[in-house]
């Protein structure tokens, strides 16, 4: 009798299963049935991938295999991270070159039908013509955009020059948390959307309080205790776009005006400790770690940061589990938009569209990648993947507050994007891997302002002497690489390496 039930169950999940596949095909194909029952095998090129490809398909692909019972889905990696796996150290690691690894599985003999991207990637094939404008085929099967967030959408027309050539299912996103008590005890107005970055510092100045380890700071960029001052500045330039060195990776650019004002702002917040650095949230030898003792902002030690829309449910969980963790208090709090600069109030440093679908100019199946592109970005999927907490969801409908709570949401969604990197300078980056060592170097810079041995302007210029001479010896071998005191060296290839 068991064993019977168990069939009969299984039976009855099966057709659950499948009445609830039906039902989402029928949404995304308008009630109609498939045009064809051939068989068909879909292709889906992604940047990287490898030995498992479990979680791309679980996330994408499954549901319309189950739907499309004809429809065998591919998944080819441009670059194949498996062969890293197995390097003893015998060979040198080559910077693969993603870009043109996408190109060649795009026009090979077997072309890939979808192609899925970073917007980095995405730009420059748009720019190379490699892939089919969606325009039309939107306007013939009615598909609206109206719902999608605009950080989304018009991040993607941006790219496009506002021509849409791909779309996105999903993004990921961060915002200003803030407690709202401390607020309150200090008589402040809470935050808003759209603050300026001088404004939350401002707000931060009046929110610190304390000495030692007992004191609360105002602002910290991230969550976690081990935060560096120079890293932490990083967020607060990028939506400024702001260069290290000029294109051609010859000369540095940071002996300016404008990179003096930033390293005047972020070290004065640094030595007036309005910001935490290292030194000043060492743990005691005594101290117990908890679940939340590394996290600043549920441990109370700062009254704003910036935090993953995923972080929700960890304050959620800690607010729970409250009477199991010594010492804590459940936090009421809310998020605003991360701050921007003036001169460009829409723009924010923390949102990503890390998995944009377009479709191969050259798809032998461009009909069915449509289909499957329709499909991943319908309400019915944004429905049933918008109770995941990683990555939020691009329809705006089904962008609701996690279990049951107030917040305000839309503060995930309400800035642009930032513009992708140029591919050209990923490239070249990649050629010179030494440029890297640039930036590094600037921070024993920056470490020398905050230590009151240097004004910015003079720590600034030193950082362009030093800068220059790197660019330089990359510029008669780029190949070049720097060890942590600035020496240039050039990495040896290994016999396997030069006979490859």
């Amino acid at each position: 009798m068991m064993a019977k039930n168990r069939k009969l169950q299984k039976v009855l999940t099966v057709s659950l299963i499948a009445t609830f596949g039906m039902g989402l095909l029928a949404g995304c194909n308008g009630g109609k049935a498939p045009a064809s029952k051939e068989e068909k095998v879909l292709r889906i090129g992604v940047l990287s991938g490898g030995y498992d490809d479990s979680y791309f398909r679980q996330q994408y692909t499954d549901i319309y295999e189950f739907t499309n019972q004809n429809i065998k889905i591919e998944i080819v990696p441009a670059i194949d991270q498996s062969q890293y796996r197995y390097n003893d150290g015998t060979e040198e690691y080559v910077q693969p070159d993603y870009l043109e690894s996408m190109k060649k599985i795009m026009t090979g003999s077997n072309p890939v039908d979808i192609v899925v991207s970073d917007t980095s990637t995405l730009k420059q094939l748009i720019q190379e013509n490699l892939l089919k404008q969606l325009d039309p085929l939107m306007q013939e099967d009615k598909f609206e955009t109206t719902d999608f967030v605009p950080a989304v959408i018009d991040g993607i027309r941006d790219l496009g020059d506002n021509q849409i050539y791909a779309l996105s299912p999903s993004f990921s996103s961060s915002a200003l948390f803030y407690n709202k008590k401390m607020f309150t005890d200090a008589n402040i107005d809470f935050p808003t959307d759209k603050m300026t970055w001088d404004e939350v510092f401002n707000l931060a100045r009046r929110l610190t309080k304390g000495e030692g380890k007992d004191r609360v700071y105002g602002f910290s960029f991230n969550r976690y205790r081990g935060s560096d001052p120079y890293w932490d500045m990083q967020t607060y330039v990028s939506a400024l776009q702001m260069k290290t060195f000029d294109d051609k990776a010859e000369t540095m650019t940071v002996n300016t005006p404008q990179w003096v004002k930033i390293w005047e702002t972020m070290s004065k917040l640094s030595k007036d400790k309005i910001i935490p650095d290292n030194a000043s949230l060492e743990m005691d030898s005594g101290e117990n770690w908890n679940a939340i003792s590394s996290d600043l902002f549920l441990s109370g030690k700062v009254a704003m940061t910036i935090g993953e829309s995923y972080y929700v449910n960890e304050i959620a969980d800690a607010n729970d589990n409250a009477a199991k963790i010594k010492n804590y208090t459940p936090i009421d709090w809310d998020v605003v938009t991360i701050p921007v600069h003036p001169e460009k109030p829409d723009i924010g440093g923390n949102i990503w569209l890390n998995n944009t679908f377009s479709i191969n100019s050259s798809a032998p199946n461009a009909e069915t990648a449509w289909d499957f592109l329709k499909f991943i970005n319908s309400e019915e999927w944004a429905k049933l993947k918008s109770r995941g907490s990683y990555e939020m969801v691009a329809r705006k409908s089904f962008i609701q507050p996690k279990q049951g709570q107030t917040y305000n949401i839309q503060a995930f969604y309400l800035l642009k994007p930032l513009p992708p990197s140029n591919p050209k300078d990923d490239k070249m980056m990649m050629e010179k891997p030494g440029l890297y060592s640039i930036t590094n170097s600037g921070r024993s810079s920056f470490q020398e302002v905050i230590d009151n041995k240097k004004t910015p302007e003079e720590a600034l210029k030193d950082w362009e002497t030093k800068g220059n001479k790197m660019l330089q010896e990359i510029k008669n071998n780029p190949k070049t690489q720097f060890q942590e005191d600035g020496t240039p060296f050039v990495p040896e290839v290994s016999g396997a390496a030069r006979a490859g």
